[in-house]
């Protein structure tokens, strides 16, 4: 049932993930100067499930309980809708600058409950799950990638078969696995799901790494050791890295028992490569994105706007003219997240899924979109994006310098500084620059997802079209050669 964010808390300091960084044990992420902002945001974002004003949209009832909507299997699409709001809520309270809140992976889970035949004798499995998530509200993370050792050789082909996540053994209580992914977000997270994420080359030995699960962020044996952390320890100096920085990290799996009825795919290197496109889970998944991308970019438009305003700029055409650059961008997304709900058509499992040309085209266009809002940005706020002084300057003996030469065309000092800060986190500083990174991989390298998108479009209608142009002209030819 839907909880809050004691509950969130209190679980997570019951039962912390095996999280390490700077080599110790992080024994209670709550309170952790690096983790704990993150945490509190989470909190807050389950409280919300309770808050009068959204609780109509971010939770559903069955069965007399209340759950949240991203566990919502559509049927209409007046749910699936309800889900898109449900996912704009949340992403408006962090700017979508959260790519791991529970909605993405629930929305993952969901599909593939709601299309369990296609896992076959795991089936009851997913189902199973997905309603120990729904039943509990859990937060959950999933580790994405192999580890960068030899990106030439296939995971067979490894310096160590076990470079690569792959089944070391089968017992009559479960599997175990060895080796590692990356790159887990969020490892404050109560459970973490291992699917596919990446084409699964075949070839001789390639079943060993054709696996699915779940287990807990705290079973024995896995290990997060987490990249170097970008909070900043001031909310105003750091606006949202204090509160908003998910964490990255590298997954070890040092031979974890996984029951078996937590496994959903065991040795079928077909079923793991068409797992996230069969059962709607990519639809769904890409849903959740092209709404949160879209709360994105009206954060963008919103801080450009302010800082053209603060400082008088928003007079001069160049500076309307980055402006109205982004409002084309945001009007796009709006458009493919429209479309997806409208043209949403139901699965071979009778599940309704997003319109894939719409995910398609969000997803594909918004990792290049990205770099040039957030040099919009930075062009607009140009060198007061670097003189900005701290929250304790404010506080110091020199404050009434700052009150006169920090002010702007219609901001104090203090509003104006607080304003490019937020601009600064968003562009300039640590965080800014991780969360480009971010934008251009996230659903993978570029060029290959260009290339998936050639081969899965359906380009005859267009080619068709051009053809039955050509054919008259064509067919001209020879009776003005006869004449």
């Amino acid at each position: 049932m839907a909880r809050t964010g004691k509950d969130y808390l209190e679980a997570l300091r019951k039962a912390p993930p095996s999280l390490w960084y700077k080599g110790e044990r992080v024994e209670d992420p709550t309170t952790h100067p690096v983790f704990r902002g993150a945490a509190q945001t989470m909190a807050r974002l389950y409280d919300l499930q309770h808050d009068p004003q959204y609780k109509e949209v971010l939770t559903y009832e069955e069965d007399g309980h209340r759950y949240g909507t991203s566990f919502l299997v559509p049927r209409t699409k007046e749910e699936l809708r309800k889900r898109g709001l449900a996912y704009k809520v949340w992403a408006d309270q962090h700017l979508g600058m959260m790519g791991r809140s529970p909605d993405y992976l629930n929305a993952v889970v969901m599909a593939y409950a709601a299309s369990a035949e296609y896992f076959g004798e795991f089936a009851e499995n997913v189902r199973a799950y997905y309603r120990y998530l729904r039943d509990n509200d859990l937060a959950t993370t999933h580790a994405l990638t192999n580890p960068q050792v030899n990106r030439a050789k296939p995971p067979s082909g490894q310096p160590d078969p076990y470079i690569p996540v792959g089944l070391v053994r089968q017992t009559e209580k479960g599997i175990v696995v060895r080796g590692a992914r990356m790159t887990a977000t969020f490892p404050l997270a109560e459970e973490l799901l291992v699917f596919p994420s990446t084409l699964l080359k075949e070839g001789p030995g390639s079943e060993k790494y054709a696996v699915a699960f779940a287990v807990p962020t705290n079973a024995p044996g896995l290990h997060f050791i987490c990249r170097e952390g970008l909070a900043g320890d001031s909310p105003f100096d750091h606006p949202l890295s204090s509160r908003l920085e998910e964490m990255d990290a590298l997954v070890v799996f040092d031979d974890v028992f996984v029951p078996w009825e937590r496994v959903f795919i065991l040795g079928d290197v077909e079923k793991c490569n068409n797992a996230y496109a069969r059962t709607g889970a990519l639809h769904h998944m890409a849903h959740q994105v092209v709404v949160l991308k879209t709360a994105k970019t009206e954060a963008f438009l919103g801080v450009a706007a302010l800082l053209a305003e603060g400082i008088g700029a928003d007079q001069y055409g160049h500076v309307q003219e980055k402006i109205a650059e982004i409002i084309v961008y945001l009007e796009a997304m709006r458009a493919f997240w429209t479309r997806a709900e409208e043209m949403a058509r139901p699965n071979e499992y009778g599940l309704l899924v997003p319109d894939r040309g719409a995910i398609d085209g969000a997803r594909n266009l918004y990792p290049r979109l990205y770099p040039r809002i957030r040099e919009i940005l930075q062009q607009i706020g140009a060198s007061g994006l670097i003189t900005l002084p701290s929250e304790k300057d404010f506080q110091g003996p020199l404050r009434p310098y700052l009150e006169k030469f920090l002010q702007g065309a219609t901001l104090s000092a203090r509003e104006r500084v607080a304003l490019f800060r937020l601009a600064w986190d968003m562009t300039l500083s640590g965080f800014g620059a991780r969360q480009e990174l971010y934008e251009r991989f996230f659903f993978g390298d570029p060029v290959r997802m260009y290339q998936t998108l050639y081969g899965v479009y359906d380009k005859e209608p267009y080619k068709e079209r051009i053809r039955a142009f050509l054919r008259p002209l064509l067919e001209a030819v020879p009776a003005l050669e006869e004449a």
